[in-house]
């Protein structure tokens, strides 16, 4: 699994979640059910100080999991494992600013070729 911290633009749906994505100069659509969670972070370490009322997003970020697939590409029913040129994604996305960065890559979910 890689670890990164790469902007992406992430197109969601009126419900908020992810359907779409646009990440090193190629489109990709959610082709799963993404899922959510958050993940404590270490702010007193990446920040010199806390604003007064800037407590959402401060201490937890909100991270999704997404599979992708190329956009444009037939629609298939999710397999157990991945089919080929699917990834699977992990996206933070930062409250105040609502950008989104790339965190993980799965490469143990990643279709491996011979």
């Amino acid at each position: 699994m890689g670890m990164f911290s790469e902007s992406v633009d992430v197109v969601c749906g009126p419900d908020g979640q992810p359907v779409e994505l646009r990440w090193g100069g190629r489109t990709y659509a959610v082709c799963a059910e993404p899922v959510r969670w958050y993940e404590r972070r270490q702010w007193w370490a990446e920040e010199q100080r806390a604003p007064l009322g800037s407590g959402p997003g401060l201490v937890d970020h909100e991270i999704w999991r997404v599979q992708v697939m190329p956009a444009g590409s037939p629609p298939e029913p999710v397999p157990v494992s991945p089919a080929p040129g699917h990834l699977t994604l992990d996206l933070v996305r930062q409250t105040g600013s609502g950008r989104w960065r790339l965190l993980r890559i799965h490469d143990a979910l990643r279709h491996k070729t011979a």
